[in-house]
């Protein structure tokens, strides 16, 4: 399955969640500057921890609000999927970074999100995001200006232990 077609069914499936599950979404708990929830879908139960930036610089134009996801469905044996949300529209072909202190991640970008262009290297982003102090997401966005966010990584771990047994 190529990138875009990746992309294309993980953003139909949080459209999906979210919306048919408005109503079923509850908080497990704040953590600092994270939050985690869990849902139902179709497939059974999605729990994903969530953070929006601290800093975002510069703010884009027409920007909304940012937030990044770590989600579990074990239905579909997922687990720790890592989505940004930017808040913006991505230059078309481009890539994305995270940074967790010093690691660095590529990410493939479709609009508006963002995820790892390795799959494969989806625990070792949770935990540097567990053991790490900072977090910078890095990106370009349509109209050719790099954007830095920056994220806190207060709470993360105790969010990812809430998500851990997703039911």
């Amino acid at each position: 399955m190529s990138k875009s077609a990746v992309a294309l069914a993980l953003s139909a499936s949080l459209i999906l969640t979210a919306t048919a599950s408005a109503q079923q979404v509850r908080l497990l708990g704040e953590h600092r500057a994270w939050s985690s929830y869990a849902a139902n879908d179709a497939t059974g139960p999605v729990c994903f921890a969530m953070t929006k930036p601290e800093r975002v610089t510069p703010t884009p134009d027409g920007y909304s609000q940012a937030y990044i996801y770590i989600t579990n469905r074990p239905a579909e044996n997922v687990v720790t999927e890592f989505n940004l949300v930017a808040g913006f529209a991505f230059q078309p072909d481009s890539k994305a970074t995270v940074d967790v202190s010093g690691q660095v991640f590529n990410l493939f970008t479709q609009n508006d999100a963002a995820w790892l262009d390795d799959a494969g290297q989806s625990s070792a982003l949770a935990s540097a995001i567990r053991a790490g102090s900072s977090m910078t997401v890095e990106g370009t966005t349509a109209a050719g200006i790099k954007v830095t966010q920056n994220y806190s990584l207060s709470g993360a771990t105790a969010a990812q232990q809430s998500i851990g047994n997703c039911s």
